[in-house]
């Protein structure tokens, strides 16, 4: 079997990536040169029969992913499927499982069954449940074999924290932070590599890593580990060397055909964000990029969404591929429903605004808005709106008399006064 780099590298255009070119409206010449440079992936794992395709990289929608999965202290996987079908019913491309505790393999298996959207996974969060084993007693190649299981049931991307191996470690060791290492899969490989005193296995046999992603066409999300987790430490010597590793990594993995993408920041101050997204296109040589947020403060806990979508909105104008939503609940519970709602509300605003600043196209839908405002057409509106179902339980809640305006400027709708100025008609401000 083939991935969808190596049918590209061929020249074969395979039906998902026709799938891409009619949403993207690329050309297939354009599609077939950046898959096969590695500039643009399509994660698809021929096991995931449901998947509806999408492409990620230059040239083409900054996409928008969910992340969902059960802890230790909330297992409610009924819940988390209701947040499939949110994300489904706002069009998200991209889902990822984090959960961590149990065996997880019957609702992942449910997932990649029922999504059309790719589905992500940590390995590692996976691994002691899966291996029944505490960290300690796992063995190097043990990771592998979770690699392997995750990779057969279906899953199109998968995060590993290739990255962080014994030499990006000892520049961490020698980088005083506040917030050490703030990635769950991160510190856990860390921690396995300073009680074993071994090297990372997925760097370690990173080769077999490979094989396992050609067979089934798994799309590496190589990590960051060493993300920064608060604005201080952005920037700094550790998440710069393991972005190095990161792009020796990508390298090998596009010589054996795997197709990559590459995960990034975190939190980081606004003026530093730009710079980053060009650093990460210049030493991986143009890979996608995968952000979370990032978030622009440290001090927005319980509005975070907010903080997330300024930083995504930023970065994805600056290069960024995709965004990872952050929720209001980030740093301090499981997101509700509601959480994930809003998340995914501000992401989505956030991907569009960067669209709007680098590909042209995109702007149709809000001159299409503007125009549905000038003709205070509602019904257009609600249609038009990222979330046209709050759009127009916010209109209703408190509705005007007339249709010609809404509740806050009545009759003085700069809208209905301009409609009815450029008509040659009287304008009349009194109540009749």
């Amino acid at each position: 079997m083939k991935t969808q780099m190596l049918y590209a590298k061929e020249g074969t255009f395979t039906p998902q990536m026709q799938i891409v070119a009619d949403k993207e409206q690329v050309s297939k010449d354009f599609l077939l040169e950046n898959l096969a440079s590695g500039k643009i992936i399509i994660p698809a794992n021929i096991n995931h029969t449901a998947l509806e395709p999408n492409g990620i990289g230059l040239g083409l929608r900054t996409k928008v992913n969910v992340n969902l999965g059960v802890s230790n202290d909330c297992i409610d996987y009924s819940e988390e499927m209701e947040k499939v079908d949110l994300a489904h019913k706002f069009g998200i491309e991209a889902i990822m499982d984090l959960s961590n505790y149990g065996k997880t393999s019957h609702f992942r298996d449910t997932l990649i069954a029922k999504s059309k959207a790719m589905i992500g996974t940590v390995p590692v969060y996976d691994a002691v449940g899966f291996l029944e084993k505490d960290l300690k007693q796992i063995g190097a190649k043990d990771f592998l074999d979770v690699v392997y299981h995750h990779a057969k049931s279906g899953v199109d991307f998968m995060t590993i924290h290739a990255g962080i191996n014994s030499r990006a470690a000892r520049v961490f060791k020698e980088t005083k932070r506040l917030t050490n290492i703030v990635s769950r899969g991160g510190s856990v490989l860390y921690a396995w590599m300073m009680m074993k005193e071994a090297e990372n296995p997925f760097y370690e046999y990173y080769d077999d890593l490979l094989e396992i992603c050609l067979k089934y066409d798994v799309t590496l999300s190589l990590g960051d580990a060493l993300r920064p987790g608060c604005t201080h430490d952005a920037s700094d010597a550790a998440q710069i060397a393991e972005l190095i590793e990161l792009s020796l990594l990508t390298q090998r993995a596009w010589d054996a055909g795997v197709q990559v993408m590459i995960e990034g920041p975190g939190h980081m101050a606004i003026n530093e964000i730009e710079a980053n997204m060009h650093l990460e296109k210049r030493i991986c040589k143009g890979a996608p990029f995968y952000v979370l947020g990032p978030l622009v403060t440290d001090i927005g806990a319980g509005y975070d969404h907010i903080s997330g979508a300024i930083g995504g909105a930023v970065a994805a104008a600056a290069g960024a591929d995709i965004l990872c939503y952050v929720t209001p609940a980030e740093h301090l519970r499981l997101p509700n429903l509601q959480d994930v709602r809003d998340g995914i509300v501000a992401t989505k605003i956030a991907a569009h605004a960067g669209d709007l600043a680098k590909l042209p196209k995109e702007r149709a839908r809000d001159d299409a808005m503007s125009v549905a405002r000038q003709k205070i057409d509602w019904e257009s509106m609600f249609k038009l709106a990222i979330d046209g179902e709050k759009a127009k339980k916010m209109f209703n809640e408190r509705r005007p008399e007339e249709l010609n305006s809404c509740s806050m400027c009545g009759k003085m709708c700069a809208m209905n006064t301009m409609n009815q100025v450029m008509k040659g008609e009287d304008v009349s401000l009194v109540k009749e």
